[in-house]
């Protein structure tokens, strides 16, 4: 029923930046503000780990200490569209990643668990490298 479609990934150089938009379809407009949205990254040989997430109608939200400064998720209810804006991007950002929703929009005191998201998008590759 829900489904979440993920563009914008590439290549790109140490420094440079890239955004990634999920859109998210099977909801009505008026239900998508209740779900949390969350993306995460993985990176062969290495475990899933949260890189932002945001939790519903009043945006709140929260990164990983890795990203705070250079990553900005915002998200679109009229669209049903959250995205993904990566800056300064580092190699160590080359990861595939993923979006994520859920409801109720789970709490965002902490980087996102990957449990707590019921719906999952395709992964998506984002490669730094000069």
């Amino acid at each position: 029923e829900v489904q979440l479609v993920v563009s914008g990934g590439g290549l790109v150089q140490p420094g440079g930046s890239l955004t990634l938009s999920c859109i998210v379809s099977g909801l009505t407009r008026s239900n998508f503000p209740y779900y949390g949205v969350a993306w995460f990254r993985q990176a062969p040989g290495n475990e899933r780990e949260g890189v932002a997430c945001i939790r519903s109608s009043d945006d709140s939200t929260y990164y990983g200490d890795f990203v705070k400064g250079r990553f900005t998720i915002a998200r679109d209810n009229g669209r049903n569209t959250v995205l993904l804006q990566m800056n300064s991007l580092l190699a160590e950002d080359t990861a595939r990643y993923y979006c994520a929703a859920t409801v109720p929009s789970p709490p965002v005191d902490g980087i996102p668990v990957a449990g707590l998201y019921d719906h999952w998008g395709q992964g998506i590759q984002v490669t730094v490298s000069s």
